[in-house]
């Protein structure tokens, strides 16, 4: 039988297959309900300090390679968040991981505390987020002192592990990579969506999006990601979560020999349905019988060797 099982800061998970944050990730029985579809772990939607509208709409449009969104950080804030954890954690026993944004590093530290409170399994600091620059200036992500600085930050305020979201819009990810995991950090998810891009209505004349740019993520960013998971893989010895641009199950294996512990899932909700994580599961186990693996772990970072 394959071992489609693997081991992330020490949190063991059933499959590789983790829900990306802001993907179905609002309430307790959304993020059961993907569980109960096949995840392996799955990710709340980035909570901030309070209550955040977000862009107006429309925030998400698709084009024939994939999907761009500008939903803005959109979320209830963090003592509705710890709620919708506390839930989660009675519903359901697959692990959790919250994650937190804000615009101030001082914050980060704030938000880490509070979370920490309902113990998720772990905590990611989402430091990337490429469609609020208006608001919050460059993301973190783009630059390893700020990124050093907001991983130190949070890892002294809690003992829960520590995810730095990292963008792959960074052209020195190795560089951010490396001082992340200076500061302390447990473990790299690479990454977010790229960009902001654009896309227009032609017969309105007019950017279709009402925030006109957006995050760019599905099958078109696939390339990048695995490129900028390939790297960091070079450069750290902490685990990555390799997120972007996965669909199926040969896409998985890429990002898992590019050197990725577990694989990140958004966008492939939308284009083949809540069950996705199952049949990409079942994709996995078809290509590893095939090819004579009989763990997950045998794949990681062979694509090096």
């Amino acid at each position: 039988m394959a071992d489609l099982s693997t081991e992330l800061c020490g949190i063991k998970l059933n499959n590789p297959l983790i829900l990306a944050s802001g993907i179905m990730g609002v309430t307790a029985s959304s993020l059961a309900n993907v569980v109960k579809n096949g995840a392996g772990a799955v990710t709340i939607k980035s909570i901030g300090p309070e209550e955040r509208k977000g862009h107006p709409c429309p925030v998400i449009t698709t084009w024939e390679a994939g999907m761009m969104n500008a939903v803005g950080l959109s979320n209830a804030g963090i003592d509705r968040g710890i709620e919708e954890i506390k839930k989660f954690k009675e519903m359901c026993d697959a692990p959790i991981i919250g994650s937190v944004f804000a615009f101030k590093q001082s914050l980060f530290g704030e938000l880490t505390e509070k979370i920490s409170t309902v113990n998720p399994d772990l905590i990611e600091i989402n430091i990337s987020c490429p469609n609020v620059e208006s608001e919050a200036g460059t993301p973190f992500a783009l630059d390893a002192k700020a990124a050093y600085s907001v991983t130190k930050h949070v890892k002294e305020k809690t003992k829960i592990p520590v995810i730095v979201k990292l963008s792959p819009n960074s052209l020195n990810i190795k560089e951010i990579a490396k001082e992340c995991e200076k500061a302390g950090a447990d473990a790299i998810n690479m990454g977010n969506t790229l960009g902001p891009g654009l896309l227009i209505n032609i017969e309105t004349a007019k950017p279709i999006l009402a925030n006109k740019f957006g995050g760019i993520s599905g099958p078109a960013i696939k390339p990048i990601a695995l490129k900028r998971v390939w790297d960091v893989y070079e450069a750290v010895k902490i685990p990555i979560i390799g997120t972007g641009g996965v669909t199926n199950g040969r896409d998985a294996v890429e990002m898992l020999m590019a050197g990725a512990t577990a694989v990140g899932l958004g966008t492939a909700v939308y284009s083949r349905g809540i069950d996705v994580f199952n049949k990409i599961n079942d994709e996995i186990k078809g290509f590893m019988k095939k090819n004579n693996y009989k763990s997950i772990k045998e794949m990681i970072g062979k694509a090096h060797v």
